[in-house]
Protein backbone atom coordinates (compact mmCIF):
# COMPACT_ATOMS: atom_id res chain seq x y z
CA UNK A 1 0.00 0.00 0.00
CA UNK A 2 1.56 3.22 -1.05
CA UNK A 3 2.22 6.00 1.29
CA UNK A 4 0.16 8.85 1.37
CA UNK A 5 2.83 12.21 0.59
CA UNK A 6 3.07 14.53 3.48
CA UNK A 7 1.00 18.15 2.23
CA UNK A 8 3.39 21.31 1.57
CA UNK A 9 3.61 23.13 4.68
CA UNK A 10 4.12 27.67 3.14
CA UNK A 11 6.97 29.53 3.79
CA UNK A 12 6.29 31.76 7.05
CA UNK A 13 6.57 35.37 6.05
CA UNK A 14 5.00 37.49 3.71
CA UNK A 15 4.84 36.58 0.27
CA UNK A 16 8.19 37.26 -1.93
CA UNK A 17 6.05 40.02 -4.43
CA UNK A 18 5.17 42.00 -2.12
CA UNK A 19 8.99 42.75 -0.87
CA UNK A 20 9.44 43.55 -4.44
CA UNK A 21 6.73 46.27 -4.20
CA UNK A 22 7.64 47.70 -1.19
CA UNK A 23 11.30 48.33 -2.91
CA UNK A 24 9.52 50.09 -6.48
CA UNK A 25 7.29 52.02 -3.38
CA UNK A 26 9.90 53.12 -1.79
CA UNK A 27 12.32 54.24 -4.72
CA UNK A 28 9.44 55.67 -6.55
CA UNK A 29 8.82 58.01 -2.89
CA UNK A 30 12.52 58.91 -3.08
CA UNK A 31 12.38 60.07 -6.29
CA UNK A 32 9.40 62.30 -6.39
CA UNK A 33 10.82 63.77 -3.29
CA UNK A 34 14.18 64.37 -5.18
CA UNK A 35 12.26 66.07 -7.71
CA UNK A 36 10.45 68.44 -5.20
CA UNK A 37 13.69 69.23 -3.73
CA UNK A 38 14.92 70.56 -6.87
CA UNK A 39 11.99 73.08 -8.08
CA UNK A 40 11.05 76.78 -6.82
CA UNK A 41 8.90 79.39 -6.48
CA UNK A 42 8.02 81.32 -9.32
CA UNK A 43 8.04 84.62 -7.61
CA UNK A 44 5.68 86.41 -10.31
CA UNK A 45 3.10 84.66 -10.24
CA UNK A 46 3.46 84.35 -6.03
CA UNK A 47 3.32 88.10 -6.02
CA UNK A 48 0.59 88.29 -8.59
CA UNK A 49 -1.32 86.24 -6.40
CA UNK A 50 -0.73 87.56 -3.11
CA UNK A 51 -1.73 90.79 -4.88
CA UNK A 52 -5.46 89.30 -5.48
CA UNK A 53 -5.22 88.20 -2.19
CA UNK A 54 -4.82 91.43 -0.82
CA UNK A 55 -7.37 93.43 -2.92
CA UNK A 56 -9.88 90.74 -1.98
CA UNK A 57 -9.25 89.90 1.68
CA UNK A 58 -7.11 93.50 2.46
CA UNK A 59 -4.51 90.95 3.65
CA UNK A 60 -0.91 91.97 3.29
CA UNK A 61 -1.09 95.37 3.33
CA UNK A 62 1.85 96.55 3.99
CA UNK A 63 3.81 95.13 1.11
CA UNK A 64 5.29 91.91 2.66
CA UNK A 65 5.36 88.63 1.29
CA UNK A 66 4.14 85.61 4.09
CA UNK A 67 7.72 83.68 1.52
CA UNK A 68 10.71 84.56 0.83
CA UNK A 69 12.33 84.56 -2.50
CA UNK A 70 14.18 81.39 -3.84
CA UNK A 71 13.63 77.62 -3.32
CA UNK A 72 11.07 76.61 -1.09
CA UNK A 73 12.72 73.58 0.30
CA UNK A 74 16.36 74.12 0.37
CA UNK A 75 15.85 77.72 1.95
CA UNK A 76 13.28 76.19 3.65
CA UNK A 77 14.61 76.71 7.56
CA UNK A 78 15.33 79.60 6.88
CA UNK A 79 12.63 80.81 6.18
CA UNK A 80 10.93 79.61 9.47
CA UNK A 81 13.27 81.60 11.14
CA UNK A 82 12.48 84.42 9.27
CA UNK A 83 8.84 84.02 9.19
CA UNK A 84 8.27 85.62 12.65
CA UNK A 85 10.01 89.21 11.72
CA UNK A 86 8.34 89.17 8.37
CA UNK A 87 5.05 88.99 10.17
CA UNK A 88 5.71 91.10 12.59
CA UNK A 89 6.73 93.47 9.60
CA UNK A 90 3.66 93.00 8.06
CA UNK A 91 1.72 93.86 11.48
CA UNK A 92 3.35 97.34 12.11
CA UNK A 93 2.87 98.57 8.38
CA UNK A 94 -0.61 97.26 8.42
CA UNK A 95 -1.62 98.61 11.27
CA UNK A 96 0.25 102.24 10.80
CA UNK A 97 -1.33 102.20 7.31
CA UNK A 98 -5.43 101.42 9.83
CA UNK A 99 -3.71 104.53 11.94
CA UNK A 100 -3.49 106.71 9.14
CA UNK A 101 -6.67 105.48 6.82
CA UNK A 102 -8.72 104.94 10.23
CA UNK A 103 -10.74 108.02 10.55
CA UNK A 104 -10.52 110.44 6.94
CA UNK A 105 -13.67 112.31 8.34
CA UNK A 106 -11.01 113.31 10.67
CA UNK A 107 -8.76 114.73 8.59
CA UNK A 108 -11.84 116.73 7.01
CA UNK A 109 -12.72 117.86 10.30
CA UNK A 110 -9.31 119.58 11.34
CA UNK A 111 -8.70 120.82 8.33
CA UNK A 112 -12.54 123.10 8.48
CA UNK A 113 -11.34 123.88 12.65
CA UNK A 114 -7.86 125.38 10.55
CA UNK A 115 -9.85 127.33 7.72
CA UNK A 116 -12.29 128.52 10.33
CA UNK A 117 -9.80 130.05 12.95
CA UNK A 118 -7.79 131.38 9.86
CA UNK A 119 -11.14 133.16 8.91
CA UNK A 120 -11.77 134.68 12.87
CA UNK A 121 -8.37 135.27 12.87
CA UNK A 122 -8.84 138.02 9.65
CA UNK A 123 -12.20 139.13 11.13
CA UNK A 124 -10.53 139.99 14.64
CA UNK A 125 -7.65 141.76 12.34
CA UNK A 126 -10.32 143.86 10.28
CA UNK A 127 -12.96 144.62 13.08
CA UNK A 128 -9.89 145.80 15.42
CA UNK A 129 -8.43 148.16 12.57
CA UNK A 130 -11.95 149.37 12.00
CA UNK A 131 -12.82 150.13 15.55
CA UNK A 132 -9.36 152.34 15.52
CA UNK A 133 -9.89 153.88 12.33
CA UNK A 134 -13.73 155.16 13.53
CA UNK A 135 -12.31 155.96 16.94
CA UNK A 136 -14.34 153.76 19.02
CA UNK A 137 -11.46 151.55 20.58
CA UNK A 138 -11.87 153.49 23.59
CA UNK A 139 -15.47 151.97 23.73
CA UNK A 140 -15.55 148.83 21.90
CA UNK A 141 -13.61 145.54 23.42
CA UNK A 142 -12.43 143.30 20.14
CA UNK A 143 -11.82 139.63 21.46
CA UNK A 144 -11.97 135.78 20.11
CA UNK A 145 -13.56 133.32 22.65
CA UNK A 146 -11.07 130.54 23.64
CA UNK A 147 -12.99 127.76 21.00
CA UNK A 148 -12.67 130.04 17.80
CA UNK A 149 -16.21 130.28 17.21
CA UNK A 150 -16.60 134.37 17.15
CA UNK A 151 -15.38 137.59 16.79
CA UNK A 152 -16.80 139.54 19.77
CA UNK A 153 -17.40 142.90 20.26
CA UNK A 154 -18.21 144.38 24.14
CA UNK A 155 -19.47 147.68 24.90
CA UNK A 156 -20.01 148.77 28.61
CA UNK A 157 -23.87 149.36 29.72
CA UNK A 158 -23.19 152.20 31.26
CA UNK A 159 -22.15 154.07 27.68
CA UNK A 160 -25.31 152.84 26.01
CA UNK A 161 -27.79 152.83 28.95
CA UNK A 162 -28.95 154.65 31.91
CA UNK A 163 -29.13 152.63 35.09
CA UNK A 164 -32.27 150.52 35.28
CA UNK A 165 -33.17 151.42 31.61
CA UNK A 166 -33.17 149.49 28.11
CA UNK A 167 -33.73 152.77 26.31
CA UNK A 168 -30.02 153.83 24.55
CA UNK A 169 -29.00 157.21 25.79
CA UNK A 170 -28.33 159.42 22.93
CA UNK A 171 -24.85 160.34 23.48
CA UNK A 172 -24.21 156.90 22.36
CA UNK A 173 -25.85 156.77 19.07
CA UNK A 174 -22.87 157.80 17.34
CA UNK A 175 -21.18 154.69 18.58
CA UNK A 176 -23.27 152.52 17.89
CA UNK A 177 -23.73 154.01 13.68
CA UNK A 178 -19.97 153.09 13.95
CA UNK A 179 -20.15 149.64 14.82
CA UNK A 180 -23.27 149.28 12.67
CA UNK A 181 -20.90 150.51 9.88
CA UNK A 182 -18.25 147.52 10.71
CA UNK A 183 -21.00 144.89 10.96
CA UNK A 184 -22.93 145.40 7.93
CA UNK A 185 -19.37 143.97 6.11
CA UNK A 186 -20.52 140.67 7.78
CA UNK A 187 -24.39 141.09 7.00
CA UNK A 188 -23.92 137.10 6.06
CA UNK A 189 -22.66 135.99 8.91
CA UNK A 190 -24.50 134.57 12.05
CA UNK A 191 -24.79 137.87 14.48
CA UNK A 192 -25.63 137.56 18.66
CA UNK A 193 -26.48 140.49 20.10
CA UNK A 194 -26.54 139.91 24.29
CA UNK A 195 -27.46 141.90 27.01
CA UNK A 196 -25.71 141.24 30.38
CA UNK A 197 -26.04 142.65 34.03
CA UNK A 198 -24.34 142.39 37.43
CA UNK A 199 -26.35 140.50 40.31
CA UNK A 200 -27.75 143.43 42.12
CA UNK A 201 -31.65 142.52 42.13
CA UNK A 202 -33.58 144.74 40.06
CA UNK A 203 -37.70 145.46 40.23
CA UNK A 204 -39.06 148.69 38.56
CA UNK A 205 -42.32 149.14 36.82
CA UNK A 206 -40.74 148.44 33.60
CA UNK A 207 -39.09 145.79 34.52
CA UNK A 208 -39.42 142.47 37.03
CA UNK A 209 -35.95 141.26 37.11
CA UNK A 210 -31.95 141.33 35.41
CA UNK A 211 -33.32 138.57 33.15
CA UNK A 212 -36.08 141.01 31.37
CA UNK A 213 -33.68 144.23 31.81
CA UNK A 214 -30.41 141.83 29.84
CA UNK A 215 -33.22 141.07 27.31
CA UNK A 216 -34.54 144.53 26.64
CA UNK A 217 -31.35 146.11 26.11
CA UNK A 218 -30.55 143.40 23.72
CA UNK A 219 -33.44 144.17 21.36
CA UNK A 220 -33.34 147.45 21.74
CA UNK A 221 -29.43 147.22 19.83
CA UNK A 222 -30.76 144.83 17.31
CA UNK A 223 -33.77 147.37 16.59
CA UNK A 224 -31.53 149.90 16.13
CA UNK A 225 -29.19 147.57 13.40
CA UNK A 226 -32.19 146.64 11.77
CA UNK A 227 -34.17 149.83 11.81
CA UNK A 228 -31.11 151.99 11.29
CA UNK A 229 -28.09 150.31 9.68
CA UNK A 230 -30.29 147.96 7.96
CA UNK A 231 -28.73 144.58 8.95
CA UNK A 232 -30.12 141.28 7.55
CA UNK A 233 -32.85 140.04 10.89
CA UNK A 234 -32.53 136.89 9.43
CA UNK A 235 -28.97 136.19 10.67
CA UNK A 236 -29.41 138.64 13.65
CA UNK A 237 -30.39 137.61 17.05
CA UNK A 238 -30.63 139.06 20.31
CA UNK A 239 -30.81 137.14 23.75
CA UNK A 240 -30.67 138.03 27.42
CA UNK A 241 -27.93 136.34 29.44
CA UNK A 242 -29.14 138.18 32.74
CA UNK A 243 -25.71 138.03 35.42
CA UNK A 244 -25.25 134.33 34.78
CA UNK A 245 -21.84 134.94 32.39
CA UNK A 246 -19.88 137.66 34.35
CA UNK A 247 -16.21 138.37 33.76
CA UNK A 248 -15.47 139.98 36.87
CA UNK A 249 -16.50 139.71 40.31
CA UNK A 250 -19.54 141.21 41.41
CA UNK A 251 -18.33 142.16 44.97
CA UNK A 252 -17.01 145.01 43.38
CA UNK A 253 -18.36 148.27 42.31
CA UNK A 254 -16.15 148.19 39.38
CA UNK A 255 -16.72 144.44 38.44
CA UNK A 256 -20.19 144.81 38.90
CA UNK A 257 -19.36 147.78 35.91
CA UNK A 258 -17.97 145.12 33.97
CA UNK A 259 -20.38 142.60 33.80
CA UNK A 260 -22.92 145.40 33.01
CA UNK A 261 -22.34 145.17 29.16
CA UNK A 262 -23.79 144.41 25.56
CA UNK A 263 -21.67 141.49 23.57
CA UNK A 264 -22.09 141.43 19.86
CA UNK A 265 -20.78 138.25 18.62
CA UNK A 266 -19.88 137.61 15.01
CA UNK A 267 -19.20 134.43 14.11
CA UNK A 268 -16.80 132.14 11.78
CA UNK A 269 -19.12 129.88 9.48
CA UNK A 270 -21.01 132.53 7.05
CA UNK A 271 -24.46 132.05 6.29
CA UNK A 272 -27.49 130.75 7.61
CA UNK A 273 -26.42 127.58 8.14
CA UNK A 274 -24.16 128.85 10.85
Amino acid sequence: MAKRQKKQESAPGSPAWMATFSDLMNLLLCFFVLLFSMSSVDVSKYEEVAASLSKSFSIFNGGKSSVSEGQMISTGVTQLKDLGEQTTEVGKASEEDRIENADPLKEAKKQLEEERKSELDQIYEQVTGATERNKIEQYVNVSIDDAYNYVCLTLSGSVLFDSGSAEIVSDSIPILYRVGKILKTYDDHLIYIEGHTDNVPIHNSKFSGNNELSWARADSVWKFMVNKIKLEPVTLVSAGRSEYEPVATNKTAEGRAKNRRVTIKIYGDSGLSS
